[in-house]
């Protein structure tokens, strides 16, 4: 074993302390050193064109629709369509069996062919007594026993005559016509079942085009849009309505405004609009659900926001920006219509206040981050 002297292994000892010192002081500087700001992207608010809209859910209502039934009774002779078939205004659509009808409508006139010849003898009689009397060969009671025979007799005519008319209805009645244009859905009965006035719906015809559309209105949104409508001049313009299928395909055609409920549900404050629309290709159902958008004719520059850059929370809704000291400020916003991927806020921002729409879930409000403004066709979540 070599053997070192003191003194030298003294400083041997001294060089590892100093060492082992440095290493603990680099390690100390790289804990202290703060972490770098996040970066995120931001996006400047805008005034941009857009014509003020509103979105409702609405439901699609026929504009026709007729419960089929059975008005007199008798056993279903004839079914004369095909179920879902498009039916016209007084098509044949079931027939009851006729005999037992056109016997009373026969039974009907023979009655009456005999109160005729009835109120005809008593004519004669009257007649003839009456001839009589005035020379005093007929006494005064017989005439007027002929005249109160007449009478009854005449009274049997219009009593026979309105039976007759009822036996002629129940007859037509055995005919079941369609009372509207219309799609027929399914039927109740096929042939050779007993019908009557209680056996219900035989079956429904709804109209097809053109189409209602119903949606629920606030007040609030109501008065907006009642402002719409004034036009310069004075007058009021028609609203268009648009409506979205429940796919997200927007349907072609437009609607028009036709009528406001009078009356306000005083649970939910709203009102029933109705607007009717075109229904050429059959695609619109009675029922169905669809999204309905009423939007302004013109465009008005409003201030925007990507959506993505919305936040919500018990409180409301809420963007983040990043103030001049590189600082993320959380803000309250009110928010109007979506355009695109764009939202109008009506309060709560400025123009050209840097809001955050890349990174919002890693920064906080007060923290410092390093912000890049993105182009206006990045908005990434």
């Amino acid at each position: 074993m070599i053997c070192l002297p003191l003194h030298r292994r003294r400083l041997r000892v001294l060089s590892l302390l100093l060492s082992l010192l440095a290493a603990s002081c680099d390690e100390h500087k790289q804990a202290a050193a703060p972490p770098p700001a996040p970066a995120v992207g931001v996006r400047l608010a805008a005034l941009k064109g857009v014509s003020q809209s509103f979105e409702f859910v609405g439901r699609i209502k026929a504009i026709d629709k007729v419960d089929v039934r059975a008005r007199v009774e008798g056993f279903l002779d004839k079914v004369l369509f095909r179920e879902g078939q498009d039916v016209k205004e007084n098509e044949l659509l079931y027939q009851i069996e006729k005999i037992q009808f056109q016997a009373l409508v026969e039974q009907a006139q023979a009655n009456l062919a005999a109160a005729e010849a009835e109120a005809t003898n008593a004519e004669l009689q009257y007649n003839r007594n009456l001839e009589l009397s005035k020379k005093q060969f007929s006494p005064q009671s017989l005439v007027d026993k002929n005249k109160a025979d007449l009478d009854s007799a005449q009274a049997k005519i219009l009593q026979t005559e309105a039976a007759l008319t009822q036996a002629r209805v129940n007859l037509a009645y055995t005919d079941i016509r369609s009372p509207i244009d219309g799609r027929i859905g399914r039927t109740a009965y096929t042939m050779g079942n007993l019908v009557n006035p209680a056996s219900g719906v035989l079956a429904t015809i709804v109209s097809q085009d053109p189409m209602y559309v119903l949606f629920p209105v606030s007040v609030r949104d109501l008065e907006l849009i009642r402002a719409a409508r004034r036009e310069p001049e004075g007058g009021l313009a028609k609203i268009e309505v648009r409506i979205r299928l429940s796919s997200g395909q927007d349907y072609p055609e437009r609607g028009l405004w036709n009528l406001t409920d009078p009356q306000v549900d005083q649970q939910t404050d709203t009102l029933i609009m109705r607007a009717t629309i075109p229904n050429p290709r059959d695609e619109l159902i009675d029922g169905q659900f669809v999204t309905v958008s009423i939007r302004e004719r013109q465009e008005e520059p409003r201030l925007v926001v990507p959506q993505a850059a919305l936040q919500v929370d018990q409180s409301g809704y809420y963007v983040l920006v990043v103030d001049d000291q590189h600082k993320v400020e959380q803000r309250r916003v009110a928010t109007g219509s979506n355009r695109d991927i764009d939202v109008v806020v009506t309060s709560g921002l400025r123009e050209g206040d840097k809001v955050i729409v890349d990174g919002i879930q890693k920064v906080r409000p007060g923290q410092v981050v390093q912000e890049a403004l993105l182009p206006a066709e990045a908005t990434a979540k």
